[in-house]
Order: C-alpha cells, then sequence, then structure tokens
C-alpha cells in the first residue's frame, strides 16, 4: 500500500509541474513591454514568438537526454533552461542588459525547448507509474498545463499588478521552484507491481474525482484569475489556487481507506461490465503487465501528451467494397487505414493520405489556436483593450483547460456512447472557424472575450487528444517520432500564420486604415478593428480548411475505430 501511496503523490508532483512549465502561454502579458523594449516591428516580435514554439521541433532531445541521465537529472535540466532563457530576457525587457536580436531570438528557443523538456519527464512518470490507466493520468496532468498563463497572472498580480516584465521573472524561478518541491516524490518512486481489475477500476474512480476537482479548480481560476482589484485580495486568491493544487495530496490517504472500504462496503456497490461507464479496458491489464517487465529497459517516449486506452491492439477493418464509382467516394477509401494500431515507420507515415490529412487538421486548427493567444497582447491593444489583456489572459488559459480536460470524455462515456476519436477531433475543431468570423464581424469587448473563450477551448482539446490519435492511427511503438513529426506543424504554423498576422498590421499603420497612435517610446501602435480585421478573416478561412480536413478524415477512419469497439465488447464478452 505504501508504493500505492508514492504514485499518486508522484501524480500530484506531475500535475505541479504542468501547471508551473507552461510559460509560453502568457507571452502576450509582456509581449507589447518587450516589443516597446527593443524597438523591433510587429514581424519581428512575431519572430521571437515563433522560436519559443520551435523549441518544439528539438523535443526528441530530451528523449536522448533520459538515455544518458536519471529523470530527475533531464527535470533540472530543463529548469536551468529556462532559468537562464528567461532570466536573461527579464535582464534586457528591464534595461539591465542589452543583446542583440539575434541572441534574443535564440534564448527564445532556449525557453522554449525547457518546456519541451518538462513535457517529457511528466509523460515518462505517468507512463512508468499508472501504466493500466496511463491516458488518464496523461490527460489529467496535461490539462493543468493549460493553467499557468492563469497561475502566473494570479502570481504576478500579487506583487505588482502593474509590471509586465514580473512575468518573465516568474518564468524563470517558478518552473526551478517547482522542480526542487517535486524531487523527493520523484526520487522514491515505488516499485511497479501488476494490479488485479478490481485495483485498475478503484484507480480509475480517482481520476474521475481527481478530474472533478481540477474542473473546480479551472472554475475558480476563470472567475478569480485575473483580479487586480489590490495586491491583498490577489495575494488571497493566488493562495486559494496553491491550496486547490495541493488538495490532490490527500489522495495516498485515500488509496489507504479504499483497502478498508472496498471490503466493507464497496463489495454491495461493484463497477461490473454492465456498469453505466467503463474506465479502463480489461485487456489494458495485459499492457500493464508487459510494462512492468520492461519499465527499467523500455525505449523513452517523445515530448509527447496525451495516450491511448487502445493503443495496443490491432483490429482488422473490412475489405473496401467490390466495386465503388465515384471520385468522392474513392476519396473517401482509396488507401484509408486497414486497422487501428498498425505500427507505422517515418517513411510510410508520411506517404499515408489520413497522415497529412490529420496533420492539416492540426495545422489549421490547435496550431492557429495557439499563435491567436500569442498575439493576444496586440489584439486586445488595437481593441482598446490593453487594461483587460491579464483578464483575456487568464479566459483563454482557462478554456484551454477545460478542454483539455474534456479530451478525457470520450474514454469516459464509451460505455453509453462510443463516437471515433477522429469524429471528436472534428467537433473540437468547429468552435475555431465560428470564433474568428464573429472577432472579424465585431470589435466589441463582449466578441473579443467569447472569441478568446472558444479559441482557447477548440485548441486545448486538440492539443491534449493529439498523442491519442497518432498512436492509435499510426501505431503505439512509433509514437514517439511518429508525434515528433506531427507537431513540426507548430513552428511552422507559428511563423506562416504570426508572419500573416503581422503584415496584415504594419501594412495597416502604413497605409493608414488603421488608426496610428504613437506609444510612450514613440513606437507605431496599429488602434481599430481594421488592425486585425483581414488577419481573422484569413485565420477564419484557414480554419475551415482544418475542419473539412478533420471531416473527411474522420468518415476515412470510422470503419476502423467502429471494428475496433465491436474487437473490445467481443474479447470482454469471452
Amino acid at each position: 500500500m505504501a508504493g500505492q501511496s508514492r504514485k499518486w503523490m508522484i501524480l500530484v508532483a506531475t500535475i505541479w509541474i504542468q501547471a508551473f512549465t507552461g510559460t509560453n502561454f502568457d507571452f502576450s502579458a509582456y509581449s507589447s513591454a518587450f516589443k516597446s523594449v527593443l524597438g523591433i516591428s510587429q514581424v519581428q516580435l512575431n519572430y521571437l514568438a515563433v522560436a519559443s514554439d520551435l523549441g518544439k521541433a528539438f523535443g526528441w532531445s530530451s528523449g536522448l537526454a533520459l538515455m544518458y541521465f536519471p529523470l530527475w537529472v533531464v527535470m533540472f535540466m530543463a529548469a536551468f533552461m529556462g532559468l537562464l532563457g528567461y532570466g536573461i530576457q527579464w535582464l534586457l525587457i528591464r534595461s539591465i542588459i542589452t543583446l542583440p536580436y539575434f541572441l534574443v531570438f535564440l534564448l527564445c528557443l532556449l525557453a522554449g525547448c525547457s518546456i519541451c523538456w518538462f513535457n517529457t519527464v511528466c509523460f515518462v512518470l505517468c507512463n512508468q507509474n499508472f501504466p493500466a490507466n496511463r491516458p488518464l493520468a496523461i490527460s489529467l496532468t496535461v490539462s493543468f498545463n493549460g493553467v499557468s498563463a492563469a497561475l502566473y497572472t494570479l502570481a504576478a498580480n500579487s506583487i505588482d499588478p502593474s509590471s509586465s516584465p514580473l512575468y518573465l521573472l516568474l518564468n524563470a524561478l517558478l518552473p526551478l521552484l517547482t522542480s526542487f518541491v517535486s524531487l523527493i516524490p520523484i526520487l522514491r518512486q515505488p516499485a511497479l507491481d501488476p494490479l488485479p481489475p478490481h485495483a485498475v477500476r478503484r484507480d480509475s474512480l480517482i481520476f474521475l474525482f481527481l478530474n472533478f476537482l481540477a474542473v473546480i479548480t479551472g472554475i475558480y481560476l476563470l472567475l478569480f484569475g485575473s483580479t487586480t482589484s489590490d495586491k491583498t485580495t490577489a495575494r488571497l486568491l493566488f493562495t486559494g489556487a496553491l491550496c486547490l493544487l495541493i488538495f490532490p495530496l490527500f489522495i495516498p490517504g485515500v488509496v489507504y481507506a479504499k483497502h478498508w472500504f472496498h471490503r466493507t462496503v464497496h463489495s454491495s456497490f461493484r463497477l461490473e461490465e454492465a456498469s453505466g461507464f467503463i474506465l479502463v479496458d480489461a485487456d489494458d491489464l495485459e499492457l500493464h503487465k508487459e510494462l512492468v517487465l520492461s519499465r527499467h529497459g523500455s525505449s523513452i517516449i517523445g515530448p509527447i501528451g496525451n495516450g491511448s486506452l487502445t493503443d495496443h491492439l490491432l483490429i482488422s477493418a473490412p475489405k473496401a467494397a467490390a466495386e465503388i464509382q465515384g471520385c468522392c467516394q474513392r476519396m473517401f477509401v482509396k488507401d484509408q487505414l486497414a486497422m487501428l494500431g498498425e505500427e507505422h515507420p517515418a517513411g510510410l507515415l508520411v506517404r499515408r493520405f489520413d497522415f497529412w490529412l490529420y496533420y492539416v487538421a492540426y495545422f489549421c486548427g490547435g496550431t492557429i489556436g495557439l499563435v491567436y493567444s500569442n498575439n493576444l497582447g496586440q489584439i486586445a491593444q488595437s481593441l482598446g483593450q490593453s487594461s483587460n489583456t491579464s483578464t483575456l489572459l487568464t479566459l483563454y488559459s482557462s478554456f484551454s483547460f477545460f478542454g483539455r480536460l474534456l479530451s478525457a470524455v470520450p474514454d469516459y462515456i464509451r460505455a453509453k456512447f462510443y463516437f471515433a476519436r477522429t469524429g471528436w477531433l472534428a467537433i473540437a475543431l468547429v468552435p475555431t472557424p465560428i470564433a474568428f468570423f464573429l472577432l472579424a464581424a465585431s470589435g466589441s469587448g463582449l466578441a473579443l472575450h467569447a472569441g478568446t473563450a472558444l479559441v482557447g477551448l477548440s485548441s486545448g482539446f486538440i492539443f491534449a487528444a493529439a498523442v491519442s490519435i497518432t498512436s492509435e492511427l499510426f501505431g503505439p511503438n512509433s509514437v514517439g517520432v511518429n508525434h515528433n513529426i506531427v507537431i513540426t506543424n507548430i513552428p511552422i504554423g507559428s511563423l506562416v500564420y504570426g508572419c500573416l498576422a503581422a503584415v496584415v498590421y504594419d501594412a495597416n499603420i502604413n497605409t493608414g486604415l488603421g488608426n496610428m497612435v504613437l506609444s510612450s517610446d514613440s513606437s507605431a501602435v496599429c488602434m481599430g478593428r481594421m488592425c486585425y480585421f483581414l488577419t481573422f478573416v484569413w485565420w477564419g478561412c484557414i480554419s475551415l480548411v482544418g475542419l473539412a480536413s478533420s471531416v473527411l478524415l474522420f468518415f476515412r477512419t470510422r470503419h476502423a475505430y467502429d471494428h475496433f469497439e465491436q474487437n473490445r465488447i467481443s474479447t470482454q464478452l469471452d
């Protein structure tokens, strides 16, 4: 039982790490000050945001480091990369030092790489300590990465609400502090013993409770995350947020108590196969046993997100119809996946039409939402909402958090309602074009808040669900390499979409379509709806392409998902 208690402490430590290392989400809080201090254009500012996202392209380096160093060493390497990257940027924005633009670009790249390394540490911890409930563990912990901006806003407001550079200092110090706090649980990882089916189901109930607690945390941050009335109130609210993050530490006590509960009460209320929901497939216990044998010798996964409840099973898809006519029909079935879980080496992956549909859906969906968050500071400024930047940042962060939590819902409701995960992806993309066309149609504060919430919800779901889809469509054993290929769309999209926004912004200043004003340092600032009007129209049209791609991917893969579900049900009945 002591080992069971320690694994929950590791889960809580992983939640803390994720909650305080999503430092790229608060870029918009200090981007305007950064632009002013450096005296750069909107296009050059966009390149700095691209540098931070480009760190994800070097995610493979964290897996390489884990081949030679213990997990806790890699965690502190990530922390010191962030300390160096953000710390020097803080010195720069405070005008304590001066650096050429190229070195600032490299600092942003280093800071972005540190985030990816932290993610890898968290995924490995979940993989090692919760093999039977791995998807639930990863989905829960990754969700907390979405609240980082809200937590940092509360922390900054509790110290100095008027200081934008303070975010950079917090970005440098808080991940390092969190690493020290998480060190002891990580060093005392329990021995991994096989769990009986009833123990796996009880663990799943604990995850259900933790998800409920996570929802409460998200609502709390949404309501109070941007309060700036006074420092005392902000400090009390930040303390309340920390208490909500500490509360899951009581879970080890629940683990001890559940043994007694099972013997006395739970026997009269047992979760059977006919229960209202299925959290874990019983066949996943075989995967659990395999991970016990290979825990110390298995290869390290790459810096990825959520796993798949079904990624170790293969199911055969039906043969194509004998005769298919029409171009549209051929588009739906030609070269479609024969089964879920079939391994795809990189060479085969890039030749798959389904892969490119998935790549385009991610590129035109989740990535465009991330670029929106990077530009949120300038968007708010152009619409005369500069005073609400922290509120918008908290709003995006909170709804991104809810979107990430929602990505686990298909696994909880699969007994009552089963739907292909690619179908959920398509549904998750629907809010994005709605948000951008709403922003283009109205420059009101209400439209800005509603659009920000919709974009955060949609992109959060996609980020959390992406690895499950990669694993199911292209094989669990290749997911580390394959998902790193998929997320190359993030730096590419950050560059393309960010440059589009920056060019439109600067063009409106030069042509006079937007109202140009001079900031305190005499740099030009675009004001008015036209500054981002064309950008929102373009982003909306591009996100429609992503939605269409995801719908086509769903139609091409739903037969494989349906047959997998039939296979799972028949296996349980045997």
